[in-house]
């Protein structure tokens, strides 16, 4: 077998092999487009929580039945209340939210754009942040009193951190030579920002505004614990009060059912960013 025989043959295994592999699909994600998967832990839940309400483990004052939080539900839908209530504690967290992610923002901004400010800056307001919510309520009902000011300024609190995280420390970590090559082209100051180190970060920043709204959820019933007449966390307390575990359940249901429904709107707007900036 001459040389020029083996080479052929090789030559032709070799394209054999291309087609084969060519010819192959990679197997697909068994999960994509069953996003209905889901809804199993929470049907679950669901039956395993009228098992243990309607079975003697609890009483209906302590568990009270799925059924039975609907028809609380209905009732005070029908009155008007819940709709009161959820309207209220959506809009103080979203006004909270909205003034706590651009101070989040504006401050990020200045300690990741500038060593000495950061320096100076954020081991003070690394120290503010680990105060719990609750410990701020007092306060500020003593600086601000028993109104709305002061529950949205709690809120504001709570979804101010997570974006000033976020942004401080992934501008403080945007590559050196990406800017430093965006000033050999003459942009400086807010154009630099604006240009090259805004759209670097901005799939961090849209993490970190996702992780603000959830907390700001959580600082509202903190605000609404103490202090409120109207909102869920109202609700809570009133319900505990009167010994309406139903109204109570109801409550907490509604605060998982918005913090979703939140979550998933700013869940579109993150996917929507990190698919037109994949690069970062």
């Amino acid at each position: 077998m001459t040389a020029a025989t083996i080479t052929a043959a090789s030559s032709a295994r070799a394209e054999r092999a291309e087609k084969r592999v060519s010819s192959m699909k990679l197997p697909s994600n068994p999960f994509a487009g069953k996003q209905y998967l889901g809804l199993i832990l929470p049907l679950a839940l669901i039956a395993l929580w009228y098992i243990l309400s309607t079975n003697g483990v609890f009483t209906q004052v302590q568990l009270p039945s799925p059924d039975r939080v609907v028809s609380a539900g209905v009732e005070l839908a029908q009155r008007g209340e819940l709709g009161r209530h959820v309207a209220i504690s959506t809009q103080r967290v979203l006004i909270g939210f909205g003034i706590g992610a651009v101070l989040g923002l504006v401050l990020g901004a200045l300690i990741g754009l500038s060593a000495p400010v950061r320096l100076i800056a954020a081991p003070t307001i690394g120290a503010l942040r680990a105060v719990p919510s609750l410990a701020w309520v007092p306060l500020l009902l003593l600086w601000i009193g028993i109104g709305e000011n002061s529950k949205v300024t709690l809120v504001a609190i709570g979804a101010f951190f997570p974006v000033y995280t976020t942004v401080s420390a992934a501008l403080a970590h945007v590559d050196p030579k990406l800017v430093e090559a965006a000033r050999a082209f003459g942009l400086k100051g807010l154009r630099l920002f604006t240009t090259v180190q805004l759209p670097a970060v901005l799939p961090s920043v849209v993490s970190g505004l996702r992780l603000a709204l959830a907390q700001a959820w959580l600082f509202l019933v903190a605000a609404e614990l103490l202090g409120a007449s109207m909102g869920l966390g109202y609700l809570l307390t009133d319900s505990q009060n009167n010994g309406r575990t139903d109204r109570l359940l109801l409550a907490i249901v509604a605060l998982a059912v918005l913090g979703k429904i939140t979550d998933a709107l700013v869940g579109v707007f993150e996917r929507w960013v990190k698919a037109k900036y994949p690069s970062n």
